[in-house]
């Protein structure tokens, strides 16, 4: 029994981590345009790097955690082991934290720096700026957060896809289903005849195309499916 797991910004919010973007499209009172694209990092180096070391710095917080929906996942991984792969679009370490391993951050991570110039990341320590030099090649001014912002190709597609293509459950957790390409897994999914299931707040751009779909909190809904897979799975055992 494989699974694929897909989560979102909706599972982060639920441990007051920032979601996204809001009604108007504004991603902490920032248009995306200005702080989530290479063509705003070039025209302004110093906004960018502002913005993303205020929310690297949120994640210090000690009320920042994770929450039962990425330590139910945990549980998941523990019985299921290589059978289980979790995909995630969030940028922040809670799933880390919570202790996931068989893990694809496809977009990246806040605590990484990556230089624009050749190509090194790094653990971030201290914050960036355009004064940050590269420990690789020493140039300044290039290193940026190691996040996959728009008009970029996200991480471990390949995997991904194969994945995808092999899985007998993919669930998707907390995502909007309005970014791409994520917003297509669940049709990888399908044509690979995997039962897909949607936990979500409310129905996401993708919700006619889950065979299943619950709504509510992920920290309701996801312990509970879990829950609810290893009673099953015992019972099949016995």
């Amino acid at each position: 029994m494989k699974i694929v797991v897909l989560t979102g910004a909706g599972i982060s919010a639920e441990s007051g981590i920032s979601t996204f973007r809001d009604n108007n499209g504004l991603w902490e009172q920032h248009r995306i345009e200005d702080v989530a694209t290479p063509e705003a990092f070039q025209r302004n180096p110093k906004l960018v790097h502002t913005f993303y070391n205020a929310r690297r710095e949120q994640l210090d917080n000690q009320a920042i955690a994770p929450n039962a929906a990425h330590l139910a996942l945990v549980e998941l991984e523990k019985v299921l082991g290589d059978d289980f792969l979790l995909i995630t679009q969030n940028v922040d370490d809670l799933h880390q934290r919570a202790g996931s391993k068989n893990l694809l951050a496809m977009h990246g991570s806040l605590r990484e720096s990556l230089c624009s110039y050749c190509k090194h990341k790094g653990l971030v320590k201290s914050p960036l700026s355009t004064d940050t030099v590269c420990p690789a090649c020493t140039k300044k001014g290039g290193m940026r957060p190691n996040i996959v912002w728009f008009n970029e190709m996200p991480y471990y597609l390949e995997e991904i896809y194969a994945a995808l293509a092999s899985c007998d459950i993919f669930i998707s957790i907390g995502t909007s289903g309005n970014v791409y390409p994520a917003a297509g897994f669940v049709a990888i999914a399908n044509e690979a005849k995997a039962h897909t299931i949607e936990l979500n707040l409310e129905p996401s751009n993708q919700n006619s195309n889950f065979a299943e779909h619950h709504q509510g909190p992920a920290t309701k809904l996801v312990p509970q499916w879990v829950e609810a897979f290893m009673r099953d799975r015992m019972q099949l055992k016995h």
